[in-house]
């Protein structure tokens, strides 16, 4: 027996389509309330660090996302100039354990694909154009409204709407996402058969330039700097931009322009950061995934620490038989210290990158902090 029979995910991004799953598979009715009209079919590409890869082989669907992605091992980072050089080949810290790869790129519109065709293969229902206008929580149950309209009421509301959280609005909790000061230009071009993992190169003109490989034919390339009023323009005008301020790098970053020049899809985003404070519930509505937390990719943990909160969330759901509050102290005590973690650690590193900081031991952390990620949730 679990503790809810019968929830409502709100958001069909990556975080609530895997709680959906994994409720939908223990014989959970659910049902997912996605404010767009379709899926997402935009979007750049996206790191997944290996405790990310483990959730979705806990979800059944690793062998599929696999196949959709590019798995790898290792980082190279090079320098701005001539040449592109090398100036290390480092390991990476397999934080989801022997098992899986360190890492893997794919698209963000193909991982959310799959997720997706696994929720519904599982029994999950899912609502488009439906944006949630309120939230009632009457006795041990909580009444959703879409548009005005009563859709149903549930044992349990999972908000995993994202940075703009309308649940998070609708439950009290003030705490918003925050500007870090940078920003970052993502484009989808072709893959250099030389890029095997993801390259950094730090410096130069942006604080950072890199790609990460998404398929045997694709990659992702993104340019870091500080944030600017870049909303709103064509691809062709962010591909201009990206063009200019790639100049300094070179090597793969050479093939990199000659895709932009003929018109790769570009994308423009803010870094931001925030973090609620426990509880991330009132009642029986929580908030997880972006919707909890936020935090620059500089360590590439975003996705993770989202799919952590699903996974630990619906583990506790499904092996209790009470939704009471020693199930939230347990989910609290086991997402809130990981989840501050991962964002303090990734807004400093920002931070030292917008500092000029050289003597910040920016490989002490992220190392350190991989190890820690690599204990299970």
């Amino acid at each position: 027996m679990t503790a809810v029979a019968k929830v409502a995910v709100v958001g069909a991004g990556v975080v609530g389509l895997a709680a959906a799953i994994q409720l939908a598979k223990a014989g959970v009715e659910v049902d997912i309330y996605e404010r767009k009209a379709e899926l997402s079919a935009r979007g750049s590409g996206i790191s997944l660090q290996g405790n990310a890869l483990r959730v979705f082989d806990a979800l059944g669907a690793w062998e599929d996302l696999r196949a959709a992605g590019y798995p790898y091992e290792g980082l190279t980072l090079r320098a701005p100039g001539p040449g592109a050089v090398r100036v290390a080949e480092l390991p990476e810290v397999k934080t989801g354990g022997p098992d899986y790869p360190a890492g893997m790129g794919m698209a963000r519109a193909d991982l959310t694909r799959i997720l997706f065709e696994h929720a519904t293969r599982a029994g999950a229902r899912a609502h488009f154009g439906a944006e949630v206008t309120a939230l009632r929580h009457v006795d041990d149950s909580v009444t959703l409204e879409v548009g005005g309209d009563v859709l149903g009421t549930y044992d349990l509301v999972i908000g995993a709407d994202g940075l703009n959280s309308t649940v998070r609005a609708l439950i009290g909790i003030e705490t918003r996402p925050e500007p870090t000061g940078m920003g970052a230009w993502r484009a989808f071009v072709s893959r250099p058969d030389e890029v095997v993992h993801t390259e950094l190169y730090y410096g130069g003109s942006v604080y950072i330039a890199g790609y990460t490989p998404t398929g045997e034919n694709t990659m992702y390339a993104l340019l870091v700097g500080a944030a600017a009023d870049r909303f709103g323009l064509t691809d062709e005008e962010g591909a201009q931009i990206m063009i200019n301020e790639s100049r300094a790098y070179e090597g793969p970053w050479n093939a990199v322009r000659a895709d932009l020049q003929s018109g790769s899809p570009t994308n423009y985003t803010w870094f931001t950061k925030h973090l609620v404070p426990a509880p991330w519930n009132r009642g029986r509505t929580v908030v997880i995934g972006d919707a909890a937390h936020s935090c620059p990719p500089t360590i590439a943990q975003g996705a993770a620490q989202g799919l952590e909160d699903a996974f630990v969330l619906t583990e506790l759901l499904i092996q209790s038989e009470h939704l009471d509050q020693a199930l939230w102290d347990d989910f609290h005590a086991r997402r809130l210290p990981r989840a501050q973690a991962v964002v303090a650690a990734s807004v400093q590193l920002g931070q030292w990158q917008i500092d000029g900081d050289q003597d910040a031991d920016a490989g002490g952390l992220i190392f350190g902090l991989a190890h820690r990620m690599a204990e299970p949730a």
